[in-house]
């Protein structure tokens, strides 16, 4: 029985994973090693009873007597905090879904890598802050990394009996977010309801956000940097507001290649799951007759500058990713906040590269763990400075 973990199990694609884990026939075809959560621990009781899971950990320490009396008398073990969750992540399993939002993924997706594991990394991240490192430690334990971003995933298949000597270019798609069509000058005024609403996919409040500033796209530009090794040039990003093509592969000989499919997150989940092989996926088939067209744009860099940050980012290498990502990781908390507008968070984002561009050691590569953690510190720090009321 192949055995599995899915860490970050009570967000939106941990749900979509549980949903394709139930329909492949549950804990009678899996053996659940690990489940781990955050603060809705009713429901990662619920998961873990219904998977029959070794281990059910929340993130959150102050939810371990919740998550305890929930599972009474289930057999299935407890444990609160980072480190257990980093723990459970060490513990043998054929493959190990990573869907934590956010820096605090890398701990125990290393974890993963340190024991050879397959790693589906749905947290991109782990490979923006410390892609060097991450990418190394895999080759040096024999780990093997898929991707489940629908866009690395999308890159991932079209490059599938491919040489990626041949390909000119990459292009990953953005729907571009709730503010697609808004006027320039009333971004400013934007609120927090209005940027959780995403057009086209139903994801978690803080990816949403991300989507609208187009900083989720700017991480995914350096995810596609570090995973395939393409320079900054040969990754581009095209505004598709049907979300149907997640990515294109361009080839030397003028052909490109795309990847189609319906806006589901169960379709790059599923492919990694059961890779190498296709089964049966639980999700719309395209119908291109009734979609009748499909409408592609530049992206504007005025009302998007993460994209240009992200670039930059890629072209001073070193810690410039560690950064990056905190940085906006500390913007977005303060514009949930009320703390800075919706259009203040790429200047943090701007202000704390600046600022750590002067840093003795920036240029070279964070080279472990503790280094990663330091350089996201500094990155916090750096982008809420200056911040005051919205």
């Amino acid at each position: 029985m192949r055995s599995v973990s899915v860490l970050g199990a009570t967000g939106s694609v941990g749900e979509s994973a549980f949903d394709l884990l139930m329909r492949a026939g549950g804990a009678q075809a899996f053996r659940t090693v690990a489940l781990t959560g955050g603060a809705n621990v009713a429901r990662l009781a619920e998961m873990a009873r219904a998977l029959r899971a070794e281990i059910a950990v929340t993130a959150w320490p102050e939810k371990l007597a919740e998550l305890r009396a929930l599972l009474a008398g289930s057999g299935i073990a407890c444990a609160a905090g980072a480190d257990a969750v980093t723990e459970a992540a060490a513990r043998p399993a054929d493959w190990t879904l990573s869907a934590i939002v956010g820096a605090a993924g890398l701990p125990p997706g290393l974890a993963v890598l340190n024991r050879g594991g397959t790693l589906a990394l749905a947290n991109k991240e782990t490979l923006v802050a410390a892609g060097p490192l991450v990418m190394g430690r895999a080759r040096r334990t024999g780990a093997r990394i898929l991707p489940v971003d629908s866009e690395h995933s999308a890159i991932f298949q079209a490059l599938q009996g491919e040489d990626l000597e041949s390909v000119e270019h990459v292009t990953i798609t953005a729907s571009g977010g709730a503010f697609r069509d808004w006027p320039l000058e009333r971004l400013a005024q934007a609120s927090v309801a209005e940027a959780s609403r995403h057009p086209n996919w139903a994801m978690g409040q803080r990816i949403t956000i991300d989507s609208a500033s187009m900083f989720n796209k700017a991480l995914e530009v350096i995810e596609a940097h570090e995973f395939f090794g393409l320079g900054p040039e040969r990754i581009r990003v095209l505004v598709h507001p049907q979300s149907i093509i997640h990515a294109m592969v361009t080839h030397r000989d003028g052909g490109s290649i795309a990847h189609l499919g319906a806006p589901d997150m169960r379709h790059a989940i599923g492919y990694a799951l059961n890779w190498p092989a296709r089964a049966e996926l639980p999700v719309p088939k395209l119908d291109l007759a009734a979609l009748g067209s499909l409408s592609f744009a530049a992206p504007d860099e005025a009302r998007w500058p993460a994209l240009r940050l992200a670039r930059e980012a890629m072209q001073a290498g070193g810690a410039a990713g560690a950064v990056l990502n905190a940085a906006k990781e500390q913007a977005l908390d303060d514009f949930i906040a009320g703390h800075i507008r919706f259009t203040d968070m790429a200047p943090a984002v701007e202000r704390a590269l600046e600022q750590a561009a002067r840093e003795p050691g920036f240029a070279q590569s964070p080279g472990d763990l503790d280094a990663v953690l330091a350089w996201d510190g500094f990155g916090r720090r750096a982008a809420a400075q200056g911040r005051g009321a919205a």
